[in-house]
This record gives C-alpha cells, structure tokens and sequence, in this order.
C-alpha cells in the first residue's frame, strides 16, 4: 500500500499520491478493513490517480439499497464526502452499501464511467464491468466475471521488512522459531467464542512446544472479548498477547508477518490466511469447528453419531444451505482454506508441515490486467 499521507482537494475529497496519466478513478471504501484494504491495493498496482470517497451510512440503507436500484438515499450527504462532476472513468468499489451510490455516479455520467466491484454483489452481474470475486462466493462464470484463488493483496517486501525491524527492536529475546498466531472471529456458522480459543491456544501451545519457539498471538477487530480474554489466559509464559486496538500504530500484523517465522491464522479469515501465505514462510490454519461441523469438508455422508457428535445446529443450517440452498446467497467458506492447503501453501494446524514451493499468487496482476483492458480501447 502506498504510505502517502491523502491530500484534500478544494471539494474535500482525498487525492491519491502522485500518478502515472491514466482514467481518472474513485475508491469508494466502506465499512470492512479487508475490503478497503484490497481496494487500495488495486489502486496502487495500477498506479492511476485516484480519488478516495468515505461514506456515512443511514439505518434504513439495506431496505433502499435492495429495492430501489441507483440511489444516495442510503448516505448521509453532510457526513460523506461529495459526488459531484467531472464523473471519473472509473469506479473501483466493495461492499453491498456502495453498490447503490457506484451505480448512481454512473448513471450521472450517462453510461460512461465503469463499474469495477470487490466480493460479491447483491445487484445483477451485468450491472458492473467487472467483478473480482473468489470461489467462496460461487458466482456463475460470466465474460465480466474474474475468479481469483484468493483475495488480493498489497504487502510488499520493503514495507514488510520495515514493520518486523520496528517489532524486533521492542522485543526482548525470544526463543525461536517465532510462531505468530493472527486471530479473526466468527464467520457464518463457524463461532469463534471463548471455548474455541481456548481450543485455540492449546493447539497453538503443541505447536510452539514441539519446535522449541514462543508464540505471538495478536487478535483482531472482528475478535470476541469473551475469545480474547480467553486466549489472553490460556497463553505460555513465553508467549506474548497483543490485543486490537484501533490505528496502525497500535497494530502489530504487519510487524508479526514480517518477523514471525511460522504463522498461524484461523480458517475463516480468508484475508489473513492470503497475506500469511503471501511471505512464503510455513503457514498453518486453525479449524474454527470440529468433527462433521469443522471447516473441511467431509469425505463421507454422516452417520446420526458423527451428528450427534459435537452437534452444532448452525453449521447443520449451513450445510444443508450450501447443498440445496441458493449458490447467489450462501457463501462456501470452505473452498478457500482447501485450496490452500491442496496447493501446498498452507497445512490445518494440527497436521505435518505444509510442503513443497507452490508459484506465488498473481491474483492482484491478475486483477489490475482485467482492469486495464476495460480502457484497452
């Protein structure tokens, strides 16, 4: 990502640092970090300038933003920033509650200004250029639709190194190997509470007893109270807890990534499984389930004991949902983390060692090519 401080044009938008001519583009963020940090991402690889729309949000925007097509009635107008002309060339966006707003500006610009969205959108595909989407959200394959492996990503080795200098020089000395432990929260079925951090932990504990190192466990914005105290207590003696707190200066992951020697992060943080396995070190994810109800999916049909085992009704719903519900509307939380361990890039914590040197992921190149086409003309 770019470290450039934004700058504020005569309308208050935030400008995007210096860049190569290009279409003229704005970045609507939303709500979601790992959405925004994606966004940001494929801006900068693109290297175009950039505007950065922020937006407040009213209470009624999911009955607008659903029923009513292009509209700003989901918005605050006094609390976000202005949409006004020149229209850019492009918009690149994420998330349900700017679909609406992207839309909008688009139909403002009669047509012209193109539409690129992050995720899944709840509006028809065809309504966008492009969408960028991963497997989990079992889109159908259109001309205007690129599946990548996994989300995309901005960590670049220079920033990387810099952030795990700065953590080495406050750290005392550690036995190694550094095991850094990237805690999200709870996704759709699977319930990230304290029992399962304390699940968690021990596991995590084996780990680090078996190869001789400390654990570093960080959590997240998305990480229960309940869940971090637990871990908090659970912890070695020789381990450290770095609780979330809000601003990149209290934020140690970007150091973590760096210095730790193995990672962990748990099974529904697709985000953060993506940029562990981005550094190329060992990387293991935790099962946020167990049995018939864990995040693998099973070989076999189930048997009423392996229901009855560790039942879970929520993941029951789930998987009956993702068999025979609608694919538009039921995400598979499993596919990714699978693909990452089928690939090599990445092991079930718990299980031997992740092998082999599978390629790199070009899922940002991938993107910001299948961007630049939408201008090849």
């Amino acid at each position: 990502m770019s470290e450039a401080l934004p700058e504020l044009s005569e309308a208050g938008a935030e400008k995007g640092p210096p860049a190569r001519s290009g279409p003229s583009t704005w970045l609507l963020m939303g709500r979601k970090e790992g959405d925004n940090r994606q966004l940001q991402a494929l801006v900068d690889r693109l290297g175009w300038a950039y505007e950065t729309k922020r937006f407040a949000y009213r209470r009624s925007e999911l009955l607008t933003n659903l029923l009513l097509g292009p509209n700003l009635l989901g918005m605050r107008a006094a609390q976000s920033s202005p949409l006004a002309p020149p229209w850019p060339d492009l918009i690149l966006t994420a998330g349900r509650r700017n679909e609406p707003i992207a839309r909008w500006v688009q139909r403002q610009s009669g047509g012209r200004t193109k539409l690129v969205h992050l995720g899944r959108p709840w509006a028809r595909p065809e309504a966008f250029d492009l969408i960028i989407t991963t497997p989990q959200y079992r889109l159908p394959p259109r001309a205007n639709i690129l599946e990548n492996e996994t989300v995309i990503h901005g960590l670049e080795p220079a920033p990387l190194a810099a952030a795990a200098e700065t953590m080495r020089s406050n750290l005392p000395e550690l036995a190694r190997p550094l095991i850094a432990v990237l805690v999200g929260g709870s996704a759709g079925p699977f319930t990230l509470d304290a029992e399962t951090a304390r699940r968690l932990a021990e596991v995590a504990k084996g780990l680090a007893k078996r190869d001789g190192g400390t654990l570093l466990v960080t959590t997240s914005a998305r990480t229960a109270p309940e869940a971090a105290e637990a871990l908090r207590r659970a912890l070695p003696d020789a381990g450290l807890f770095y609780p979330w707190q809000t601003g990149d200066a209290n934020n140690p992951y970007l150091g973590l990534l760096g210095l730790a020697d193995i990672l962990v992060a748990t099974g529904e943080s697709i985000s953060m499984a993506t940029e562990a396995c981005a550094t190329g070190k060992p990387v293991y994810l935790f099962d946020l389930g167990r049995g018939w109800f864990s995040m693998r999916r099973p070989a076999r049909l189930p048997s009423l004991s392996d229901l009855l085992a560790d039942f879970d009704r929520r993941a029951l719903i789930y998987r009956l949902a993702l068999a025979f519900g609608p694919r538009r509307l039921v995400r598979d939380l499993q596919v990714v983390p699978e693909r990452l361990v089928a690939s090599g890039r990445a092991a079930w914590l718990g299980d031997p060692a992740p092998c082999g040197h599978p390629p790199p992921l070009r899922d940002l190149e991938r993107s910001a090519e299948a961007v630049e086409k939408l201008f090849a003309d």
